[in-house]
């Protein structure tokens, strides 16, 4: 298991195709709805991929909103679910904010994945709200010197 941080257009190419099939076929988001203004190579936010035996299986992305560091786009390929790529996958996106002077860290978080992220250090902040069709929970997380 290894991450890599997106420098490369052609690598940006390889997480949009996990995040169509994870996003768009398989929990049905509105293919306009997933891929926005942040979704390039320019510093607004940085993109990763996590592999696992040498393949692209997930992604993630950290934009840097106020103090906090935003995870979002996370998801790994089905199959590959259950290998602890998530964890590493959280790690490196509050290790790309902290690099980048957060202290905070929130994200929008499916509420069927909420103990996965409370085992991480997230707390709850609000009621739940409905993104895409899909029941989600804000929760932010202090970050510590590591």
């Amino acid at each position: 298991m290894k991450t890599k941080r997106l420098t490369m257009e052609e690598d940006l190419k390889k997480a949009f195709q996990i995040r169509k099939e994870v996003f768009v076929e398989e929990q049905g988001v509105p293919l306009e709805d997933e891929f926005d203004e942040f979704d390039n190579l320019n510093g607004q936010c940085e993109h990763l991929l996590v592999y696992f035996e040498e393949q692209p299986v997930g992604t993630g992305r950290v934009r840097w909103v106020d103090e906090f560091g935003k995870l979002e786009r996370i998801c790994i390929l089905e199959p590959y679910r259950k290998f602890g790529l998530g964890k590493v996958i959280i790690t490196a996106l509050e290790g790309s904010a902290q690099e980048r002077g957060a202290k905070k860290v929130k994200l929008h978080g499916q509420t069927q994945a909420e103990g996965f992220y409370k085992k991480l250090g997230y707390q709850s902040s609000s009621n739940i709200f409905i993104e895409d069709g899909i029941p989600h929970l804000l929760m932010t997380k202090e970050l510590f010197n590591r």
